[in-house]
C-alpha cells in the first residue's frame, strides 16, 4: 500500500523545496506505532528544516512536520502502552504524511474535549510553555511573565499556562491585530511592538519592578528589550529566534542587574528525559479537561495546501495554531 507524504526536495524557501510525493506506508518496528495521521499542526521548525537552519538537519529529500494527530492502526513488537485504534497526539520529524511512525514513548492519549486541530496543536506549543514556565524559570503566583509573540502558537500556549499558575501576563504582539488574540488567551496586558515603547511600557505596569519571567520565541530586539525591563532576579527563557536575528548575551549586564538567561531546546527533553515530557502531558491534559487551557486555531487547511501553510509561517503572517488537516 502507498501513501501521500510531502517531501522537502533541496533546501530554501518552503514554497519552493516542499513536494508531494507517494511512498510505500511505513510499517512499525519493535517499540514503535503507526499512526494514521488526522492533522499536523505548523511550527516554526518546519521552517527552518525546510532552509536547512534547524538544529536538526535530515538527509534530503526528508519529511517535515513535527506535530500530529492521528489514530494508531498498528504497533510493532514490545509495544505496550499503546493500543491500536487509540487516538493519540505525538511529535517526531516526519510527520507531514498521510501514515507516520512513532516511537511508542511520542505518542500520549489524546484528550477528547479537543477537535483533531486542537489536539493536534497540543504538544509542541504547550510542552514548550509549560517547560519554559515551570522546569526553567519556576514561575511563581503573583509574578510577572512578559510573552513575546502572545498571538503566535508557543504564545497563546504561554499566556494561558502562566495565567494558569496564577501570574499575571504582559503579552507583546506585532499589530493590533493580533491583540485580540492574546488578550482572548488570558494576557492582562498587551503591548504593540510596532507602537509601544517596550522598556517603558513593561516598566509602567510593573510600578518600575520590571517582569519576573520573561519567555523569549523571537529573539533580536525582543531579547535585548528584555534586558532592559527585566526584574531583580528575574529569568529570561530563550526559546527561539523567529525574529532572524541571534542575540548575544553579556554576562557582565546580567550580572550588575542580577538576572538568568535560561535556554530551552525541548526536544532534549523529549530525547533525555521524556519522563517529565509524560508528566508534563498529563498536567497539561488537566487543565485541557478542566477547561483552564484550550489551543488557539487560527486556520486549517487542506493536507495540498501544506506548503503554503509553513510559507505563511515563513513569513510572520499567522496567529494562533496554523493546522494540516490530513484525513
Amino acid at each position: 500500500m502507498r501513501i501521500r507524504t510531502w517531501h522537502v526536495t533541496s533546501l530554501g524557501e518552503p514554497r519552493d523545496v516542499l513536494r508531494v510525493v507517494e511512498v510505500p506506508q511505513p510499517v512499525p518496528g519493535p517499540g514503535e506505532v503507526a499512526v494514521r495521521v488526522r492533522a499536523v499542526a505548523v511550527n516554526f521548525p518546519d521552517v527552518l528544516l525546510a532552509r536547512g537552519e534547524y538544529q536538526v538537519r535530515p538527509e534530503v529529500p526528508f519529511t517535515p512536520g513535527i506535530e500530529l494527530c492521528g489514530d494508531v492502526v498498528a504497533v510493532g513488537p514490545g509495544v505496550e502502552r499503546v493500543r491500536v485504534g487509540e487516538r493519540v497526539v505525538g511529535s517526531r520529524i516526519g510527520v507531514l504524511a498521510e501514515v507516520a511512525v512513532l516511537a511508542e514513548q511520542e505518542v500520549f492519549p489524546a484528550p477528547p474535549s479537543l477537535d483533531d486541530a486542537e489536539a493536534a496543536s497540543l504538544t509542541i506549543a504547550y510542552q514548550t510553555a509549560w517547560f519554559a514556565l515551570h522546569r526553567r524559570a519556576a514561575v511563581r503566583e503573583g509574578e510577572t511573565v512578559l510573552v513575546h509573540a502572545a498571538a503566535g502558537g508557543v504564545g497563546t500556549a504561554t499566556v494561558q499556562l502562566a495565567a494558569a499558575a496564577g501570574a499575571r501576563v504582559i503579552g507583546v504582539v506585532g499589530s493590533e491585530a493580533k491583540a485580540q488574540v492574546a488578550r482572548d488567551a488570558g494576557a492582562h496586558v498587551v503591548l504593540d511592538r510596532t507602537r509601544d515603547d517596550l522598556v517603558a511600557a513593561v516598566k509602567e505596569a510593573t510600578d518600575g519592578s520590571g517582569a519576573d519571567v520573561v519567555v523569549d520565541p523571537v529573539g533580536g530586539d525582543a531579547f535585548d528589550a528584555s534586558v532592559r525591563c527585566v526584574a531583580f532576579e528575574g529569568r529570561i527563557v530563550v526559546v527561539g529566534f523567529a525574529g532572524g536575528r541571534i542575540q548575544s548575551v553579556r554576562p557582565e549586564h546580567a550580572l550588575v542587574k542580577n538576572y538568568g538567561v535560561l535556554g530551552l531546546h525541548w526536544g532534549l527533553y523529549a530525547r533525555v528525559r521524556p519522563d517529565l515530557v509524560a508528566e508534563a502531558h498529563d498536567a497539561i491534559s488537566r487543565l485541557v479537561a478542566d477547561g483552564v487551557v484550550r489551543p488557539v486555531v487560527g486556520d486549517v487547511v487542506p493536507f495540498e495546501d501544506a506548503a503554503k501553510a509553513v510559507q505563511r509561517l515563513a513569513e510572520g503572517s499567522t496567529t494562533g495554531r496554523l493546522v494540516v488537516q490530513v484525513s
